[in-house]
């Protein structure tokens, strides 16, 4: 009797208990390994290590930390953010973002904000400017064609 295709086992490749491959050594936690007792919220270059260029903070698996040490770098880079020693958020910029003028979603970040500010506000300004320019050139022209009708002849 033949097996049919359906009916056959699939062979298993090798795996870890989680049903994952694994390649290459194995990630050490750095807490574990030195033996620390807790994970201090004022060394910024350590948890500096644990959150990415936005600012998020990394996975275990990205970090190799065990879980309680991942729960406390957790903790530790919260208590750190709410003391404002880091940051929430990191804004990047994108090279492909195009003018502010273009249809952007405004600027980029507050110094911008206050430059166009204050470019826009120079402009308008400037708008004023010549618009009282040119209503004094009116005025001194009305002036000068009054003074010609009365002068005496």
């Amino acid at each position: 009797m033949a097996r049919n295709s359906k009916t056959q086992k699939k062979k298993s490749k090798p795996v870890d208990s989680k049903s994952r491959v694994r390649r290459g050594r194995p990630k050490v936690c750095m807490f574990c390994a030195e033996r620390a007792e807790w994970v201090d919220y004022k060394d910024l270059n350590v948890l500096r290590r644990f959150i990415n260029d936005r600012g998020r903070i990394k996975t275990r698996g990205a970090t190799g930390a065990c879980a309680q040490h991942q729960r406390d770098i957790a903790v530790a880079i919260k208590t750190a953010r709410e003391l404002m020693l880091l940051p929430y958020v990191v804004r990047t910029q994108s090279p492909d973002r195009g003018d502010r003028r273009g249809g952007g979603r405004g600027p980029r970040s507050a110094e911008e904000a206050v430059t166009s500010l204050a470019e826009d506000g120079a402009e308008e300004a400037e708008d004023g400017e010549a618009a009282a320019d040119l209503e004094r050139a009116d005025l001194d022209g009305e002036t000068e064609a009054l003074a010609q009708e009365s002068e005496p002849v």
